[in-house]
């Protein structure tokens, strides 16, 4: 799954109708640049494939600027992503990090449930490498590896603990809660007239 397309079609959800340039500069100003490695290019690149999926219409407004809208297609396709990066540990941090960017899409429940899905995957990696390790004999530096992956399921497990505590205690307004930026076209106060 590339981030890149998370993103993007987050950030055109987001406004309802968006321009390449507004949606590179809320993902500069994100930082996606260095933790999704998010470049001018692959915004670009994934406008145009989007659109060509039929998960992004386009339409040329004067004087000559290409804006976006995301079609049913597309809104099945984020939720999909959106899910997906949420709840699936990955070896690549991006997919979680745009989940992060994006989660108020999700209703409360929703992302409660899918972050325990992640937390029960974590601590099934953790435990299998733990037991990879401990079995492991030869050539014996090799048993850093399975350390390796222990020690970065079971941080990556703690975080997950914390989130899902934030979440149920009831922090970041989630989709249908007031104050949410989740429903689509709801980024009025960012949008260019």
């Amino acid at each position: 799954m590339s981030a890149t397309r998370l993103l993007v079609l987050g950030v055109v959800r987001g406004y309802g109708r968006a321009h390449g340039y507004l949606i590179g500069n809320d993902l500069m100003s994100w930082g996606a640049g260095e933790w999704a490695n998010v470049k001018w290019g692959s915004i670009y690149h994934a406008l145009k494939q989007l659109t060509k999926d039929g998960c992004l219409s386009d339409e040329t407004v004067p004087p000559g600027r290409t804006d976006y809208v995301v079609t049913p297609a597309g809104e099945a396709e984020f939720g999909r992503l959106l899910r997906d990066a949420l709840r699936k540990p990955e070896t690549r941090p991006d997919q979680l990090g745009a989940s992060l960017a994006l989660l108020p899409a999700l209703t409360r429940a929703e992302a409660v449930a899918l972050c325990a899905e992640r937390l029960a995957a974590l601590e099934a990696r953790r435990d299998a490498a733990r037991e990879q390790g401990a079995g492991w004999a030869d050539p014996p530096h090799v048993a850093e590896l399975f350390g390796l992956w222990e020690h970065s399921a079971a941080a990556g497990a703690e975080w997950t603990r914390g989130l899902l505590r934030r979440l149920e205690s009831g922090a970041y307004p989630m989709a249908g809660e007031p104050g949410s930026p989740g429903a689509p076209g709801s980024w009025a106060i960012l949008k260019l007239e």
